[in-house]
């Protein structure tokens, strides 16, 4: 199936808000070692690219499946694309940070994990962390235990008729949230599963369903809903009170809905203008910028440390370009060769 291209924009999109979120406090202090002002940037609640990457995921999952829908082995089918698409890099990055961390804990900041953590973190189970929450070794992973909760649930689901599949998987995902808003808090993985982010995942499987049915937004209507989506997270981004559970899925999670709406129910067979193409290229490498950015940045700012290169702003201008540049000959050469290679292995 051909990828949507403003989708692989918007993927793109998303990687690069949390890569910003992650350099500035970076950036500060660089400029504070050096007696130089920064003043972080918080026009967007960069973080809400989390938010897009699980209604973009509930909509790839739906438009990408619909050929395993009540077909015999489908689920089965269905996860063995998804671990040889998620496991080998994450594992890769994963293991990366615990060598690093062994050798140079201080650069990382991060206190060294128990077994059980680290076993965890390998099966995308939640667990404690030593420093008290609920994270893998390598914390970005905190989303992957969500993406993987969701795959497992879409599989079973695909042993239903689509119909009732759909339903069926957002009334668990439902359900877990009631559990744990009215039984709450219960203990792990239910706490953290039950979580309303998780919903996200549902409003994304919702928007594909609109797509097959026929829905388009087309011309001023589709960019009016794609700047409605960005004006929403403008003003999450001024608001105090919209980073709690409730209230980031409503404003962060809503002005996701929106893009969505706008890349993926948009018109179909237009050649895409190259700096869309540029940008498309560049989601096709969001998992990888969204796994290798923090590497990346920590790696130039002690560089920058240890050089007396303190500017903030052009440590963060090398800093997201050479995460970029890392993230697409990642995907190129690792991303890519493994991902066919656990396929083959996995016979999917």
């Amino acid at each position: 199936m051909q990828p949507i291209h403003s989708i692989q924009v918007l993927r793109a999109l998303a990687a690069f808000m949390v890569a910003i979120h992650h350099v500035q406090p970076d950036a500060a202090m660089l400029a504070a070692r050096a007696g130089l002002s920064f003043s972080r940037s918080d026009l967007l609640p960069w973080m809400a690219g989390v938010d897009i990457f699980f209604v973009v995921s509930g909509f790839i999952m739906v438009h990408a499946s619909q050929d395993l829908f009540g077909r015999a082995g489908g689920g089965s089918a269905f996860l063995k694309r998804r671990l040889a698409r998620i496991v080998p890099l994450y594992w890769a990055m994963t293991t990366l940070f615990l060598l690093v961390g062994l050798a140079v804990p201080a650069v990382l900041n991060s206190g060294a994990p128990n077994l059980a953590q680290i076993l965890g973190s390998y099966l995308f189970w939640p667990v404690v962390s030593t420093q008290g929450l609920v994270q893998p070794v390598y914390s970005l992973g905190w989303t992957l235990n969500y993406e993987m909760l969701f795959y497992v649930l879409f599989a079973a689901g695909l042993a239903l008729p689509r119909r009732w599949a759909l339903p069926a998987i957002a009334a668990v995902l439902a359900l877990l949230v009631a559990g744990e808003r009215l039984a709450g808090p219960l203990p792990l993985p239910l706490s953290f599963w039950g979580q309303p982010i998780v919903l996200e995942f549902a409003a994304g499987m919702g928007i594909a369903v609109l797509r097959q049915k026929g829905f388009r937004l087309h011309g001023a209507l589709r960019v009016a809903v794609a700047a409605a989506g960005v004006g929403v997270l403008i003003v999450a981004a001024q608001m105090p009170g919209t980073d709690g559970p409730w209230s980031s899925v409503l404003w962060r999670g809503g002005a996701a809905v929106l893009l969505m709406l706008a890349a993926g129910c948009g018109r179909e067979g237009i050649v895409p203008v190259w700096p869309v193409r540029a940008l498309a290229a560049v989601g096709d490498a969001s998992y990888a910028l969204y796994l290798v950015h923090p590497f990346v940045i920590r790696g130039l700012r002690e560089v920058a440390l240890r050089a007396g290169l303190y500017a903030p702003l052009p440590y963060i201008v090398l800093a997201l370009t050479a995460s970029v540049v890392a993230a697409l000959l990642l995907y190129r050469f690792f991303e890519k060769p493994a991902t066919r290679l656990v396929r083959s292995w996995l016979g999917g």
